[in-house]
């Protein structure tokens, strides 16, 4: 029966996922939280979160539908079970190149709401019909509507590269969501998904009761897994995993946990896991990169490429305050909080005394797939090249060659083409940490986070290096640093071979000028 267990990996609907019986984390407490008040919510969270089967679940419960609900936390929470009107707006299914292509997509909702409450207004702008759709509804039924709309920000994410595109968007959304705030007495129920909080949309200017519960601690976990969610609900799938991997229980959960938990929509919460990649590898029985890989967003793509943000402030994690981070504002050429919540960074820390969040990746899967991302723009090397940069990187240092390894990463700092390299310290660190960090997939590798660490540290199963590099100084003062701040120190009784690579960095020939090995 256990080989039965169905994961639902592309299921958004509720009601398909529990009539045809696929494994369900409950979420049904805090559904029904949220749903005992009549405050409009905003929830932000990354794609493929589950936005859209939460959305699914409001609908189920404000339709009635309590057989759907049977065995789940709500069950023991709800006594009535009324139904509502449910107007369902999903705005992710379609490809938006024309303010056309949005008015059709509304159009397509509101013909379908007009059928059933009555299409008196057919010949109106698209909000004059919504309003009248939800009076006429209320009127019908003598319940208050409930409003539910899934990815209210996809038509503006996809036209950020396009300013006049984005202003049409804007004012066809401003019109259509401000109908929420005038129709306020016909509402029961009113919950907004997005990936993004844009604070210039009327729906959070005008209508200023909304309340988004983005970072609220108590709904941290409404979307993602807690790992303590993972063990009751997929532990025989985790099981099935690790065999497949050669690794026992505890093994399969703690490389999990590297690659995919670490979320934190508030600061000091419980982190979860990305849900698609714990889908995805408990079904293919492969940890791999299942969220990365489904593609960077063209907005992000586009909005790296333009901006004039330093991305190099990313690498070690940044320190903000809120307003630079939660909301998107497009007048601004900053990407940083696009990047957080596309789910590239996350809430790592914080420090209530000066009010400064630290921003972070917050896995492995996120971590290597983001830098890999990043070094064509410092490098000018592509994804293809940089793999296999990295991949004879890492068999050079485990078979002990450390000469290969350093003679490979003169033939990488050689191909970075000159206008790519601002001659300053700061870029050719930042290239060595990608490197270093990147080779973290494969071996343990770690560079200076803190004062009295050398440059980078690999551990292979037979050796440990130890590299420290200078700029326009010399290798010999390199390897004179690393014994005489005693950077070897911590590894002495490790039982590994001890190695010094000391290496001195030219800017004049933007390369490896001098390296020694001891």
């Amino acid at each position: 029966m256990e080989q039965m267990r169905k994961l639902p990996i592309g299921i958004q609907t509720f009601e398909k996922l529990r009539e045809e019986n696929y494994l369900y984390v409950d979420k049904t407490a805090m559904v029904y939280k949220i749903a005992s008040n009549s405050t409009p919510y905003f929830l932000s969270r990354p794609r493929r979160f589950g936005k859209s089967l939460l959305i699914s679940t409001f609908e189920a419960y404000f339709q009635g539908r309590k057989d759907l609900f049977h065995g789940l936390a709500i069950e023991k929470l709800e006594t009535r079970w009324e139904e509502y009107p449910v107007l369902h707006l999903d705005l992710n299914a379609r490809k938006y190149e024309t303010a056309g292509d949005l008015v059709a997509m509304l159009n397509q909702y509101l013909e379908k709401w007009e059928l059933k409450y009555g299409a008196e207004k057919q010949e109106r702008s698209p909000e004059e019909r919504f309003a009248y759709v939800i009076e006429q509804a209320y009127a019908q039924t003598g319940k208050q509507v409930v409003v539910l709309i899934d990815e209210y920000d996809k038509p503006l994410l996809q036209a950020l590269s396009d300013e006049k595109l984005t202003e049409e968007y804007r004012r066809i959304l401003k019109a259509f969501y401000g109908v929420l705030k005038s129709a306020d007495r016909y509402l029961r129920f009113v919950f907004l998904t997005g990936v993004t909080k844009f604070a210039q949309i009327s729906v959070f200017s005008d209508l200023n009761q909304l309340q988004d519960i983005s970072t609220w601690p108590d709904y941290s976990s409404l979307c993602g897994i807690t790992k303590e969610e993972l063990l009751t609900t997929f532990t025989p799938e985790i099981e099935r995993l690790g065999v497949s991997n050669g690794m026992d229980f505890d093994t399969t959960l703690e490389q999990m946990t590297k690659l995919y938990d670490g979320y934190h929509f508030y600061p000091h919460c419980e982190g979860v896991f990305n849900p698609f990649s714990v889908l995805n590898a408990c079904k293919s029985k492969i940890l791999d990169n299942f969220w990365f890989q489904t593609g960077t967003p063209t907005y992000l793509v586009n909005l790296l490429k333009e901006s004039d943000y330093d991305l190099r402030l990313l690498i070690e994690g940044v320190e903000v305050t809120a307003s630079a981070f939660f909301e998107y504002r497009a007048e601004v050429k900053n990407p940083l909080p696009m990047i957080y919540q596309s789910g590239y960074l996350t809430i790592k820390d914080y420090d209530r005394d000066v009010l400064l969040y630290t921003l972070g990746f917050p896995n492995d899967e996120v971590r290597y797939g983001f830098l890999n991302f990043l070094v064509p723009y410092y490098t000018g090397v592509t994804d293809d090249e940089t793999g296999f940069h990295i991949a004879k990187f890492m068999r050079e240092l485990r078979s002990g060659d450390v000469d290969a390894f350093m003679e490979r990463l003169k033939v990488f700092f050689a191909g970075i083409p000159y206008e790519l390299s601002n001659n300053t310290e700061r870029h050719y660190q930042v290239i060595f940490y990608v490197v270093f960090t990147l080779l973290g997939q494969f071996v343990q590798a770690e560079v200076r986070s803190a004062r009295g660490r050398a440059d980078a540290v690999v551990r292979t199963k037979d050796a440990v290096y130890v590299f420290e590099f200078k700029l326009n100084g010399s290798a010999e003062d390199a390897l004179k640093q690393i014994d005489e701040r005693g950077y070897l120190i911590p590894y002495v009784l490790d039982g590994r071979r001890l190695v010094k690579v000391g290496v001195n960095f030219s800017k004049e020939t933007r390369n490896v000028e001098r390296y020694i090995v001891e």
